[in-house]
């Protein structure tokens, strides 16, 4: 199993300036929980780390379809048969730098897993978004406000705990 995120850290919607991004909390919890390897997703061009900023740029990257360009590589995601993508919700989507990650393995085959965190909205439509791009086979995914993930780490970990015996991921 491998856990892949993208998370940020500075000032984040609700929860003020934190070290740790929301998403990558939850991340970190499933890998714990499962033994999971992690990767994350960086951008090669750090994003901003001002709230009012990073939604200029995010709703320029949704705009334009953007795949901002991705530091580093999974040299051996086929290893892997199922794959967690944690993410945050910015303007009711996945972030345009997960599109590119999904977009840039050939997941067909393996168990795809979402996850993330938001402000209010929730999964969105971004299970179907995956689904569409990786051709995987889905399982249900989990939504944790980053509210929860930052300042509520028990119910965070009691949720994850939850959604990964429902899943079969762990007993």
């Amino acid at each position: 199993m491998l856990v892949v995120y993208f998370s940020l850290a500075g000032e984040q919607y609700n929860v003020g300036v934190v070290e740790e991004g929301n998403t990558s909390i939850i991340a970190h919890m499933i890998a714990e929980q499962t033994g999971a390897d992690l990767f994350e997703i960086e951008a090669t061009t750090p994003y901003p780390t001002s709230h009012s900023e990073l939604l200029d740029v995010s709703r320029q990257e949704m705009t334009s379809h953007a795949r901002p360009e991705i530091a580093g590589t999974v040299d051996n995601m086929d290893d892997y048969d199922t794959i967690f993508i944690g993410y945050p919700i910015w303007w009711a989507d996945m972030p345009m730098i997960v599109y590119n990650f999904l977009e840039s393995y050939d997941l067909s085959g393996k168990t795809i897993v979402p996850f993330c965190t938001h402000g209010g909205s929730g999964l969105s439509n971004t299970e179907s978004a995956i689904a569409n791009i990786t051709g995987g086979t889905m399982k249900d995914g989990l939504a944790i406000p980053g509210t929860t993930a930052q300042n509520d780490r028990e119910t965070a970990r009691s949720e994850v705990t939850k959604w990964l015996k429902e899943g079969g991921f762990v007993e």
